[in-house]
């Protein structure tokens, strides 16, 4: 299933660029209110992508196993490590968008 590869691959691009917006609303947020409230928005945004990809994977996963049984190993190791990853990366961009609205 190359398609869970793809979307694992977009998950992780989503990440990055969730992060990279939360952090420029933070670096922005004294003296550009505005623009960091953008960034930090655009960065929920991001989050919001990854949900919906991950969603769909999680959906495919279950069809395939209505269809076809259990997924091979080797693919589904492959998607755990990947899958703990994100989670490790989403934990750490949430901390950080709770973080700037504490702030």
């Amino acid at each position: 299933m190359k398609i869970i590869k793809v979307m694992s691959e977009k998950i992780k691009e989503e990440l990055k660029d969730a992060e990279a917006y939360i952090d420029l609303a933070m670096e922005w947020k004294k003296d550009q209110t505005e623009a960091a409230d953008l960034f930090r928005e655009l960065s929920a945004e991001e989050m919001g992508h990854v949900d919906k990809l991950h969603t769909a994977i999680t959906a495919m996963i279950r069809a395939y196993r209505e269809t076809n049984g259990e997924p091979p190993a080797g693919m589904m190791a492959i998607y755990e490590y990947m899958h703990e990853q994100q989670i490790a990366d989403a934990m750490r961009i949430k901390v950080k968008q709770k973080m700037y609205e504490e702030a």
